[in-house]
């Protein structure tokens, strides 16, 4: 974990913002992406992704190797959302560690879901997705998509060595074909990828991120 910022580093939350006013679109409406319905909300918040987020999308599905697809599970994630996940995940490692203090609490939970104020979805520049055949049969990449740490011993981090070769080779498939579209991987989720946000900009050493908070537009 040395070598891992994680969302809790203050390097992020001071990462200067440039809002470029970018909208939300509907990845759903883009025949040439599938979208799963295992995070769908009322709104379709899940479902959305900013202009130039989906535009990068498409280049990396594009990367893949024939017959390989990308299945996004989710992209925008409401405010009061992320902080409702972010409470509930701490509420659990405090019980699990009852000597840890609110900042190493703060810490151990963004290895798994981000800090609200700094959180990637909440921009519109992230997105949680997984791999699966032209039928729509996922493929094998080591742990459920959102497996905490817990659960999948570690599994979850992109560079997991408990995984077999055929789980190693497809996170690496994705992994080229994201990080060719311009996307920066979140380490300890093989499934996280994003562009424009605070993480993005802090790793990709941009002078700015492109995305702050977004808000979903209702006709």
């Amino acid at each position: 974990m040395t070598d891992i910022i994680l969302l809790s580093d203050h390097r992020v939350a001071a990462t200067r913002v440039a809002e470029n006013g970018e909208p939300l679109v509907d990845v759903r409406e883009v025949a040439a992406l599938r979208v799963d319905t295992r995070k769908a909300d009322d709104d379709g918040s899940y479902a959305h992704l900013r202009t130039d987020v989906l535009r990068r999308l498409l280049l990396a599905q594009d990367a893949l190797p024939p017959g390989v697809h990308l299945l996004m599970v989710e992209g925008f994630r409401p405010p009061a959302l992320q902080r409702s996940y972010f409470d509930e995940y701490a509420a659990t490692l405090r019980t699990a560690h009852p000597d840890a203090g609110p900042d190493r609490i703060r810490e151990l939970a963004s290895a798994y879901i981000s800090p609200p104020e700094v959180a990637p979805h909440v921009s519109g520049g992230a997105v949680d997705l997984t791999l699966c055949t032209e039928d729509g049969v996922e493929l094998s990449l080591g742990t459920e998509v959102n497996a905490t740490p817990e659960e999948s011993e570690g599994g979850c981090r992109t560079a997991a060595l408990n995984i077999d070769d055929a789980a190693r080779a497809n996170r690496a498939a994705m992994g080229r074909a994201m990080t060719a579209a311009g996307f920066v991987n979140y380490p300890t989720e093989w499934w996280h990828w994003s562009y424009g946000d605070r993480y993005w900009a802090l790793l990709s050493e941009a002078p700015a991120a492109r995305y702050g908070p977004a808000a979903l537009s209702h006709p």
